[in-house]
C-alpha cells in the first residue's frame, strides 16, 4: 500500500492547511455507484486453499434527507472469476439493504441486512481536524455465512477504529483529504447455530487509506488491506488474506427510450437478426433469441460470433454503463443441467465481447437464470425458440 510515501505525500501538501470539518451530505434524489474490488488468498488450516477475485458494484440512491441525515437505498452485485484467467466475472449474489445515515457516519439500519460488511467507517469526531488529528469511534462488521457456513443470519460483531487526519493527497488529478483507518479485530461468538459449522473467534486487522471528497461530503476512493481468521466451532481455521479497492463512478442519468431507439436503429443497419430490444427496471436489454450453440454446448459457432461481433459496435458506444450478460434455456433436461448451461453461455458470449474489446473487464458481468424467465410457454418448438437466448443488458445505475 506503500503508506509511508502517501503519508509523507499528504504531510506535504497539507503543509499549510489550516483545520477541516469533516461531515457526510445527503441531497436527496443524488445517486451513484461504487466498484470495489478484492484480491484475496484463502488458507484453510494453514494450507493455501484458492485465490479469489471479486468484484462489487454497489448503486446508491438518497431517496431523503432530513436534519443531516440521509435515507440511502442501495444494491449490492457481487461477482467472482477464476483468479488470473483473464475471463469476464460471474454473477454471485445480489443484495438490497436501507438505512438512515447521520452527518457524522453512524447508522441506523436493521439487523436483518447482511450489506454493508463494514458499517460506521467512517465516523467523524464532530470537531474541525487538521493534520495529525486522531480519534477513534466504535464500527461492526456483518457478514454472510448461509453459504459457507450455514449460519442463516446476518453475523455481525463490533469493531473499535483508529483514524488519523494525514492532509490533503492527490488521486486522479483530484485532491481529497486523506484518512489512515486501521482496527483489530478479536470477537468471541456467543451464539450457537446448531447444526452449522460456525465462527466461535474471529481475530485479524484491517489497515486503510480514504480519499474523501469534503466538497461532496462523502468518500471517493478507498485501498485495505486486511488479514482475517475465523476459527469454527469444526475445530478448522480460515484465514484470508488480500487486498481490496473501491472507488465512486459517477454517471448520468439515462434517457432509456433513446438508446433503445438507438440500438434497434443500429441493429437494422447491421443486419443483425432475431434481436428484440426491450426497456425494463433494469434498464435496456437487447435478447439474442435462438442464439446457436451445439447441443448441450456453450461453444459460439461462427454465425454467432459474427453476430457479436456487430453487436459489440454498438456496446462500444456505452463504455459509462455496466453491462450484464444473462443466459437462459428452454424447459428442458435437468434444473441443474439447466442453470449450469445458461451460465457458461452467458459467460461465453461475454468472454467474446471482451475479446473483442467492446467492454472492460470492470463494466461487464454475466449470470445464468436456466428456464426461470421464460418469455414464452414451452410448449411448442417456436416458444422453446425464444425462451433459448441470451440477454445483453445496459444497466441504468
Amino acid at each position: 500500500m506503500k503508506r509511508t510515501i502517501l503519508m509523507l505525500c499528504a504531510f506535504l501538501a497539507a503543509a499549510s492547511v489550516s483545520s477541516e470539518e469533516f461531515v457526510f451530505k445527503y441531497s436527496e434524489g443524488s445517486r451513484y455507484r461504487i466498484l470495489s474490488t478484492v484480491d484475496e488468498a484463502v488458507y484453510i488450516n494453514g494450507m493455501f486453499s484458492h485465490q479469489a477475485d471479486i468484484m462489487n458494484k454497489i448503486s446508491i440512491e438518497v431517496t431523503d434527507a432530513d436534519r443531516g441525515r440521509g435515507f440511502i437505498e442501495a444494491t449490492f452485485q457481487t461477482s467472482e472469476r477464476a483468479y488470473g484467467s483473464g475471463t469476464v466475472y460471474q454473477w454471485g449474489e445480489d443484495y438490497y439493504s436501507e438505512f438512515w445515515r447521520d452527518e457524522l457516519g453512524v447508522y441506523e439500519i436493521h439487523d436483518s441486512f447482511f450489506m454493508p460488511v463494514v458499517r460506521h467507517v467512517p465516523t467523524f469526531p464532530g470537531r474541525d481536524l487538521k493534520p495529525g488529528d486522531t480519534w477513534a469511534a466504535d464500527g461492526a462488521e456483518v457478514h454472510d455465512f448461509r453459504t459457507n457456513f450455514g449460519v442463516p443470519d446476518a453475523f455481525h460483531f463490533p469493531i473499535r477504529v483508529n483514524y488519523e487526519y494525514l492532509g490533503k493527497a492527490e488521486l486522479d488529478g483530484g485532491m481529497y483529504d486523506l484518512i489512515a483507518i486501521e482496527y483489530t479485530v478479536f470477537h468471541k461468538s456467543r451464539k450457537r447455530y446448531p447444526g452449522a459449522i460456525y465462527p466461535m473467534l474471529i481475530t485479524g486487522t484491517s489497515d486503510q487509506l480514504l480519499y474523501w471528497d469534503n466538497r461532496e461530503g462523502r468518500p471517493y476512493a478507498y485501498r485495505e488491506e486486511f488479514d482475517i481468521i475465523l476459527q469454527l466451532s469444526s475445530g478448522d481455521t480460515v484465514e484470508y488474506i488480500g487486498t481490496a479497492e473501491a472507488k465512486v463512478i459517477e454517471s448520468e442519468p439515462m434517457d432509456k427510450e433513446l438508446i433503445a431507439d438507438t440500438i434497434r436503429g443500429d441493429l437494422a443497419d447491421s443486419g443483425v437478426s432475431d434481436t428484440e430490444v426491450r426497456i425494463d427496471d433494469e434498464g435496456v436489454t437487447l435478447s439474442i433469441r435462438n442464439i446457436q450453440f451445439p447441443p448441450d454446448s456453450a461453444v459460439l459457432i461462427p454465425s454467432e460470433r459474427e453476430k457479436l461481433r456487430r453487436i459489440a459496435d454498438i456496446l462500444r458506444e456505452y463504455p459509462d454503463r455496466d453491462i450484464l450478460i444473462s443466459g437462459h434455456t428452454a424447459l428442458a433436461g435437468t434444473r441443474a443441467g439447466r442453470q449450469q448451461l445458461s451460465e457458461e453461455r452467458a459467460q461465453a458470449v461475454g468472454n467474446y465481447l471482451y475479446d473483442l474489446g467492446a467492454v472492460r473487464l470492470e463494466q461487464i458481468s454475466t449470470r445464468g437464470y436456466g428456464a426461470e424467465r421464460p418469455l414464452a410457454p414451452n410448449d411448442s418448438e417456436e416458444n422453446m425458440r425464444k425462451n433459448r437466448r441470451v440477454e445483453i443488458t445496459i444497466l441504468e445505475n
